[in-house]
């Protein structure tokens, strides 16, 4: 399962990346593997995610969370 299928309120636990490029970016802003991750909003259209992750809010677009793959 990847990020951008979570629903408000839900919680996922970072396993690895699909996109080298981006995973250097997300990296960056903390979503590290093993790190928990909890959605908070979803934008009307769908686009974009607010999450928290490692203590702050982090807004991504839905291809940026479609990256990420959740345990």
């Amino acid at each position: 399962m990847d990020l951008s299928q979570l629903e408000v309120g839900e919680t996922g636990v970072v396993k690895e990346f699909t996109d080298l490029e981006m995973s250097v970016k997300l990296m960056e802003m903390g979503c590290l593997p093993g790190e928990p991750i909890k959605v908070t909003r979803i934008a009307p259209m769908g686009d974009p995610i607010a999450i928290n992750v490692s203590g702050y809010q982090l807004s991504l677009r839905k291809f940026e969370a479609s990256t990420i793959i959740l345990q």
